[in-house]
């Protein structure tokens, strides 16, 4: 941790996965904001935080001083899953960061995103974001990280984007990989991470059937793999590990290859797979709101990573 203590504030902070991982690096959140009344509730639980301001940040104008600017922008527009609505104005929200950023000026941003907004159709909206923040006085540079590449047991590529204010003298250069590398640890397991979980308690996973749209992908991985990207929404998250094994029968189309109990991640094991400490924390608001929170958030190991590179950063300069 940094000699110097730092503090941020939180833009469409969801249940505090940022949060969680700024903390890690050594930075404490002073402000939230977040829409989501069943976040809101949550983040408290889980950051043990009473910094929210819950509210529509459109309406917000008073911020406090702070040296991190971290948000987590709605990503509806830009994903690669669910409605892809490039006209919804939730996609344009990276308006109110950078207002935000122009009003506080802190010393460093970060964002995060799904990596689709780096793709062709999307790009310039990326490439606005890029050139607003640069022109509002910061050196900024971006790059797409893999959550299981800084010690997480999940295929999930983000996008981040981080800032240093350009009067510091100091460029931003993201963290290298920790994990999966030649020398390093090895990447770590569904088994290392949510084994003690494997035993999921009734209600704390959706028990609907498994429709055709379900079994049209392959949704399962073994102990020894990392899980597919866990997702908000509860009928489409992980077959568990402990599930019949799939094979493909046909275009868009898998089925068992034995009979057996086949269950999805509960939410438990879904918010260990995400990094959070701990998982018993969510334990408020519905259930079905608790996956939705736990699949929109960043990782906060990842997210620690990346603001942990730059804590140390800013305390090169001189």
């Amino acid at each position: 941790m940094a000699a110097t203590v730092y503090s941020a504030i939180s833009l469409f902070a969801g249940c505090g996965g940022s949060d969680v991982g700024l903390r890690s690096a050594g930075v404490e959140t002073v402000w939230a904001n977040e829409l989501s009344e069943s976040a809101c509730e949550l983040y408290e639980r889980v950051t043990g935080l009473k910094t929210m301001h819950p509210g529509d940040i459109r309406k917000v104008n008073r911020f406090p001083k702070a040296d991190i600017l971290a948000g987590c922008y709605p990503c509806q527009g830009y994903s690669q899953g669910g409605r892809r609505d490039h006209t919804d104005g939730i996609n344009f929200l990276y308006r109110e960061f950078d207002r935000v950023l122009r009003k506080v000026r802190p010393l460093a941003f970060i964002v995060e995103n799904v990596d689709g907004m780096r793709f062709s159709h999307n790009s310039h909206l990326l490439l606005n974001q890029i050139v607003r923040f640069r022109s509002a006085g910061y050196w900024v540079n971006w790059r797409v990280l893999d959550a299981k590449d800084y010690g997480l047991a999940q295929d999930r590529r983000r996008l981040f984007i981080v800032g240093i204010r350009s009067s510091e003298g100091v460029r931003y250069d993201f963290p290298k990989p920790t994990h999966g590398q030649k020398g390093g640890p090895a990447y770590r397991t569904l088994k290392d991470v949510i084994w003690r979980l494997r035993k999921a308690p009734d209600g704390s996973y959706d028990p609907e059937p498994l429709h055709w749209y379900y079994l049209s992908r392959n949704r399962r991985r073994t102990w020894s793999q990392q899980a597919h990207c866990i997702v908000a929404h509860w009928r489409h998250v992980g077959l568990h590990p402990d599930s019949p094994p799939l094979e493909k029968v046909g275009e868009d189309k898998w089925q068992f290859t034995r009979t057996g109990k086949a269950r999805r991640f509960s939410y438990l094991e879904c918010a260990a797979i995400q990094g959070f400490p701990d998982p018993e924390a969510f334990d408020v608001a519905t259930v079905r709101l608790r996956f939705r929170a736990i699949g929109n958030a960043v990782p906060p190991p990842l997210f620690a990573a990346v603001s942990g590179a730059l804590v140390s950063q800013l305390e090169t300069r001189q």
